[in-house]
């Protein structure tokens, strides 16, 4: 076993196994720093053409702060293997792809009423 910035990585015993190819932009960077490029890569939320023509047409609009919450809520999602979720936040409604962290299209409080959701696995209130 080897120790790596306080996690153990255990030696390979098979030599057959080719290493791991270093990428030249990753080169000086330890361990840690490579693995938060990783994981904040894939935390920023998108929006899609559809759901920004839905959201300029239902005058939706999203705050900085209403954005990271829906963010946040899309983790949480996430973190119990959620696919595509419902995100209530305040008065709109958000379908979200969570894998591809992308607001699918958005619904306002003047249209959620008698409206079925589908193809969702989940559904976040914040």
């Amino acid at each position: 076993m080897q120790r790596i910035n306080n996690i153990i990585v255990p030696k390979s015993t098979n030599n057959t196994q080719s290493s791991p190819k270093i990428n030249n932009q990753n080169k000086g960077l330890n361990f840690q720093e490579i693995l938060n490029q990783k994981v904040n890569r894939n935390t920023e939320l998108k929006i899609s053409k559809h759901a920004e023509e839905r959201l300029k047409s239902r005058n939706i609009k999203l705050t900085k702060e209403q954005m990271d919450r829906v963010n946040d809520a899309v983790s949480k999602a996430e973190a119990k293997g959620v696919k595509e979720s419902l995100v209530l936040i305040d008065d709109t409604a958000l379908v979200v792809s969570i894998k591809n962290r992308t607001i699918i299209t958005a619904v306002d409080s003047k249209e959620l009423k008698d409206n079925v959701f589908t193809n969702i696995d989940g559904a976040v209130i914040i």
